[in-house]
């Protein structure tokens, strides 16, 4: 077994952890509830109107960040299909429209899981050794949807890490703006924090999730860097993977991506061209890996057959965990592997460096798997991240307990690598 330096932190769902989101009621050719509502507050005098709006505020100021800026957005959104003239209404009666039309959503009540971490855009400030990082988690909330939240942290000196605290208030990306063949622009609130700033579905094909963003940051051939993420968008019914894209953390672009890989989840992009073709890990069968290329950073074939169960602790089905990272002696590629009683297991392989299709060599033992003091939870017997990172000559692993919290480890390059057959 692999000795891991397990860090004391663990990460859990967290009820408290609110955002307004909109309150969709639908509009009807007679007007329905909604113009019932709205002529509702229409009906009130000033001082009417006034008094039921502090009575929100009373409730809810206090838990989000300028509320009262949140019901006049929302007032915006639904102001033509009622008709109205804002320009004409006192901002009292566009506000409590607004408050009848959002609700609190818990976006991470359910479970927090499944992490990958990058090197933070910033490293300003950084003593030697220490790297300030970005952290994705998908976050589940009510009705078993999925978001992507943000947390900033440091890693190091050595074997060490430390999140940064949580701002109070949690906000919503927004401001989405339709681009082509089905991509959108959306942006992080401009006075939020990144560890207070929280992706949600925008589009019909993300409706019911946002699961499983792995993020690497990417060094193009001209020198810049950009940071990516793959991840699988859910409707109810149907899987897309999908690609995110940003270079500073403030505005990100979500884009559907093509090709016959695209149609599974658990896709992962290595972190630079390799051979002058991108690449891509896949899973298309959910139970081999596989390796892509392409002349194009989002359209993927079948690839071919990387890896196939060969241990017991993954009979049933292997996959990546994350994009390979690169070292001297080639790529690291984290795996995940499924045995009997659907017990996960967290194992590595070591793909050379020129060639990715060759297999240089294979953990047997597992360096993570459920243990008995990590089985328990919403789908318990689960291990699984989305992402680790090289830090000094060790590998961070954060990693997803049970599909409800989040752990940490080191383990340490050298005693990894002896571990390959």
């Amino acid at each position: 077994m692999f000795d891991i330096i397990h860090c004391p932190l663990r990460l859990k769902a967290d009820p408290t952890r609110v955002v307004v989101r909109p309150f969709h009621i639908a509009f009807t050719p007679e007007g329905g509830r909604v113009r019932r509502i709205a002529d509702y507050v229409l009906g009130l005098d000033e001082k009417a109107a006034g008094e039921e709006l502090e009575l929100v505020l009373r409730d809810f100021d206090l838990r989000h960040w300028q509320t009262r800026n949140v019901f006049n957005a929302r007032y915006a959104q639904i102001e033509a299909g009622l008709g109205l003239d804002g320009a004409s209404l006192p901002e009292t009666k566009k506000q409590l429209i607004g408050a009848f039309f959002c609700h609190e959503y818990s976006y991470a009540a359910a479970a927090l899981m499944n992490p990958s971490i990058v090197p933070h855009p910033d490293q300003t400030g950084m003593s030697h050794g220490a790297v300030r990082i970005i952290m994705s988690l998908r976050a589940v909330g009510e009705g078993h949807i999925s978001s992507v939240a943000f947390r900033e942290g440091i890693l190091g000196p050595g074997p060490v890490f430390e999140l940064m605290s949580e701002p109070p208030f949690a906000t919503a990306a927004d401001s989405a703006i339709e681009l082509d063949q089905g991509a959108i622009e959306i942006h992080r609130h401009r006075d939020s924090s990144l560890s207070g700033t929280v992706l949600f579905p925008m589009t019909e094909a993300q409706r019911n999730g946002l699961e499983d963003l792995r993020l690497v940051q990417f060094d193009h051939e001209d020198g810049s860097k950009e940071w990516l993420g793959t991840y699988t968008a859910y409707n109810g019914t149907q899987i897309q993977s999908e690609l995110l894209r940003t270079s500073n953390f403030r505005t990100f672009t979500l884009a559907p991506m093509t090709g016959p890989a695209a149609r599974n989840k658990g896709m992962a992009l290595f972190p630079r061209k390799v051979g002058g073709k991108y690449m891509m890990i896949g899973r298309q069968d959910g139970e081999n890996v596989f390796l892509i290329s392409s002349d194009r950073i989002d359209d993927w074939g079948e690839g071919q057959l990387l890896l196939t169960p060969k241990y017991a602790w993954e009979q049933v089905q292997i996959g990546n965990c994350g994009s390979p990272i690169e070292i001297d002696e080639g790529w690291i590629l984290l795996t995940h592997g499924v045995g009997a009683m659907r017990k996960y297991s967290i194992g590595a392989v070591l793909l050379d460096k020129d060639d990715p299709s060759k297999v240089l060599g294979r953990t047997e033992v597992p360096l993570l798997s459920a243990a008995h003091e990590d089985r328990e939870g919403y789908v318990p017997n689960v291990v699984y991240t989305c992402g680790a990172m090289l830090h000094g000559d060790h590998l961070f692993i954060p990693y997803g307990v049970a599909d409800s919290s989040v752990a940490f480890g080191f383990v340490a390059l050298d005693e990894l690598l002896a571990g390959m057959k």
